[in-house]
């Protein structure tokens, strides 16, 4: 991969911020299986791109960044003092050390290291400090032009933010200085670090340190077969021999003489440095690539998860209103209180016998069994409207556990369901409320149907012969026998008395205008069910409208490693 192109640069620099953006859109919030790994990967992607392959990419003429990494107690921070011939960094002579990162560079290069560049979100102090969210900067004449060194925290600490930043600081080395020691150079924790790198192609450097005389031998030979046999046999290996440090915290100059004179040709050999970076920079967009098409995977994964939560919520509640407007058209409701009531109202002696006399004579007959009957009707309604509100109650209640039974049966529904604010798999407590108001509103309409249908002044008297509410108490028995389309006499409904209702209406307003009546107050029960069901099963949606889980994100994401990919290879094919 050529870096010097100003033309090849400009197109990945899009290229990435087009995969960075993608990436920013991918949301998992969901608990499905695999997710806690991949919002991992998905955070170091993140991180990659905007500590390091981004703004590297963007200032490549940079000087070249030696990040010094390892084990605890391998002596970092007295080897980079040694380096840098002067204390810029103090050893943690306490485990673990809490200080913020130090990077050393020429006075000349201050100007690569401000806050737009390099780790963005670390903010620049010029102090010692134990913030680990600062990166101190030491301007020294005895780091090179074109060089930066800087002294990162144990990558195995027993201090979990020093081990993550230690991960990220790693992560925006054009070079990795691995320092280990005798004693430590086999531990398990450093070899992953190093197997990372690897697999990136990053370039590493290792530095065995602290290491007896007579154990030199023996000891780097292992390690070399170790490097060998983890892709890093062309790593440079150097041995820095056990020795006195002064009170200054500096080995002699003599013991890292030779690490010294490896990174001073890197800092005035153009070339070489520049296929140091290259090396790491194609390497880390490389595996940026490779490792985004899981990430998007586990992104699709959540989509679907999503849409069956969605689905299982919306069915749950779907069976609830098709459940409640059936038990109102088949007769349910003319049961109990309500068909008690009814007949306390109408009577079932001569008026019922009356039915086939003409309208006429029935109307007559009606009047005279009704009138003065005003507080039976109430009656009427009253039963109306707790069997209404019962039946609702019900029927959300069974809703509300099966939705929940359903989404404890997926471990994303189970975590949501452990994190929702109240007890989803019960109706809402201000459900009982607000289903005594819909009914109250729904039997007003009613009245109001009614009362508009007999505005003229023919049907008006006989509106007032036998009263609003005696017709409206009257027009909600009909709509209870309302099946198919068919109503009254059709079905039969509760022996009869829905049919007195129905005689009682069409002897007022006339067959169709029943018919019409009757259609409109079902019409307008339904929408105040399904108003009050949608807030019950909102409950459940609204859990899920908040996690902004874009189905399109995963295929936006591939498309765009794939952009990444193509000017890769195009500028590979162009340096050859």
């Amino acid at each position: 991969m050529t870096v010097d192109g100003a033309f090849d640069s400009d197109r990945m620099v899009a290229a990435l911020v087009r995969l960075h953006q993608a990436l920013q859109d991918i949301a998992l919030p969901l608990d499905v299986a695999g997710a806690e790994e991949q919002r991992r990967s998905h955070a170091v992607l993140v991180d990659q791109l905007e500590d390091y392959v981004i703004p590297r990419m963007m200032t490549i003429d940079a000087p070249l960044l030696a990040v010094v990494g390892g084990s605890t107690g391998a002596g970092k921070s007295t080897l980079v003092n040694s380096l840098v011939g002067r204390r810029v960094t103090a050893p943690g002579l306490l485990r673990p050390t809490t200080r913020s990162p130090v990077l050393v560079h020429n006075p000349a290069d201050a100007g690569w290291f401000g806050q737009d560049r390099l780790l963005p979100d670390l903010k620049r102090v010029e102090h010692a400090t134990d913030d680990p969210k600062a990166l101190q900067l030491v301007a020294s004449d005895n780091i090179p032009a074109g060089l930066a060194i800087l002294d990162a925290p144990d990558v195995d600490s027993v201090e979990e933010q020093n081990r993550l930043l230690a991960a990220q600081l790693l992560a925006a080395a054009d070079l990795w200085i691995f320092v280990t020691s005798a004693a430590r150079y086999a531990d398990q924790v450093p070899w992953e670090f190093l197997k990372a790198a690897a697999e990136r192609s990053t370039a590493v450097a290792v530095v065995l340190d602290r290491t007896p005389a007579d154990a030199v031998q023996t000891v780097a030979t292992h390690l070399a077969r170790m490097l060998a046999a983890r892709g890093l046999k062309d790593s440079p290996l150097f041995i820095v021999h056990e020795g006195q440090v002064s009170d200054d915290g500096l080995l002699p100059a003599a013991h890292v003489a030779e690490v010294r004179g490896w990174l001073d040709m890197l800092a005035d050999d153009v070339s070489a440095r520049q296929a140091v970076v290259a090396q790491t920079l194609d390497g880390a967009v490389r595996a940026l690539t490779f490792n985004v098409h899981p990430v998007a995977d586990a992104a699709a994964q959540q989509a679907d998860a999503l849409v069956r939560l969605r689905s299982d919520a919306e069915s749950a509640y779907a069976r609830a209103r098709t459940d409640i407007m059936a038990a109102t058209a088949d007769g349910t409701l003319l049961r109990g209180e309500v068909l008690a009531r009814w007949q306390e109202y109408v009577g079932t002696g001569e008026l019922l016998k009356s039915l086939e006399n003409k309208v006429g004579k029935l109307r007559d007959r009606m009047v005279g069994a009704l009138k003065g009957k005003p507080q039976q009707a109430d009656r009427v309604s009253v039963a109306v409207e707790s069997g209404l509100e019962l039946l609702i109650l019900e029927h959300a209640e069974a809703a509300a556990e099966r939705a929940e039974s359903a989404w404890q049966q997926t471990e994303a529904g189970r975590g949501l369901l452990a994190d929702a604010p109240g007890d989803l798999g019960r109706a809402s407590r201000a459900l009982r409320s607000k289903a005594e108001r819909a009914v109250r509103d729904w039997q007003h309409d009613v009245l109001e149907m009614v009362r508009t249908e007999g505005e003229d002044k023919k049907s008006m008297a006989r509106v007032l012969a036998y009263g609003v509410n005696g017709l409206g108490v009257a027009l909600m028995v009909v709509t209870f026998a309302n099946t198919a389309g068919l109503t009254g006499a059709e079905v039969g409904i509760a022996g009869g008395t829905a049919v007195v209702g129905q005689k009682l209406l069409e002897a007022v307003f006339g067959d169709q205008a029943v018919r019409d009546l009757a259609h409109r107050a079902r019409t307008a029960l339904e929408l105040r069910v399904d108003a009050l069901l949608d807030e019950e099963e909102g409950r459940y949606t609204g859990v899920l409208d908040v996690l902004t889980v874009d189905p399109a994100a995963p295929d936006r994401l591939r498309q765009a490693a794939r952009g990444v990919d193509d000017v890769r290879y195009a500028t590979q094919r162009n340096a050859d």
